[in-house]
């Protein structure tokens, strides 16, 4: 394995998508573990991806309006399922989440069975394309992601359960067709989770957490030929435990000093 050249024309642009994808989903992710369901990315992100693939077998356009419609239809209809069990089945949400996952999951895999590129499909799906992201494409996710943000910092609260679940599908359909489910899971969870332990400027520790573990994993993926999904998958995995043992250490010496 030996090192290459790295084109900052393809790596930017990719960049620029995951620095979107993490200023959007670290504020919902850190309400995720909050309310103590972890899972829901993945069922939703899941759910949005059989949405693309039904669209893939009817015929429509990879990137056309057809299939954003489909798989925004599909994280909708299973947000608003998700709001009525949490209401009807509280003690069991994370269950039925599980659930879900595994329905969506298998769903996909179903849609593909017929399909003589569906190992391809698949696995774009879940590691994604973010190396191949074109600048229309963050044109439009930046203003759909400054919609979210502006809606989740400007209510906050007050959208309640179905406002949270509508706008957190809305965020993890556009997601998953720029990064893939793997990358929109770790996103969502690993920073929020490393730096759980904070008090103060824990928004800013975990954007950055996630700015420098997309970096780092482009650099690496790119100058050792490497899948770029899942090795950005192991920098922010890598980067969060740093993190969190970083501020675990801090506390434990201002305790030591006090």
């Amino acid at each position: 394995m030996t090192a290459a050249p790295i084109d900052f024309s393809i790596v930017f642009p990719a960049l620029i998508a995951g620095l979107l994808v993490t200023a959007t989903h670290v504020p919902l992710g850190t309400q995720v573990l909050a309310r103590g369901i972890v899972f829901i990315d993945l069922a939703i992100a899941q759910i949005a991806g059989c949405g693309v693939l039904v669209a893939d077998q009817v015929g429509f356009e990879a990137e056309g309006v057809a299939v954003q419609v489909s798989a925004l239809a599909a994280a909708l209809g299973g947000a608003l399922l998700l709001t009525w069990t949490e209401r009807v089945w509280p003690e069991v949400q994370e269950a039925v989440i599980g659930v879900v996952f595994v329905l969506a999951a298998t769903g996909g895999i179903l849609l593909l069975a017929s399909n003589v590129h569906g190992s391809e499909h698949l696995r774009d799906l879940l590691v994604g394309q973010i190396l191949w992201v074109q600048p229309r494409q963050l044109a439009w996710t930046a203003v759909v992601y400054a919609i979210i943000l502006a809606l989740w910092f400007g209510m906050g609260a007050r959208l309640g359960r179905p406002g949270f679940y509508l706008l957190f599908a809305c965020a993890v359909t556009v997601s998953v067709q720029l990064v893939g489910i793997y990358l929109v899971f770790a996103t969502l969870i690993v920073p929020p989770l490393s730096t759980r332990a904070l008090t103060r400027r824990r928004l800013a520790t975990a954007w950055g957490v996630g700015a420098a573990g997309y970096a780092l994993g482009l650099v690496i993926s790119t100058s050792l030929d490497l899948p770029t999904g899942p090795v950005i998958v192991w920098m922010l995995a890598l980067l969060g435990v740093l993190t969190h043992t970083w501020i675990s250490f801090r506390r434990l010496r201002l305790r030591t000093n006090l």
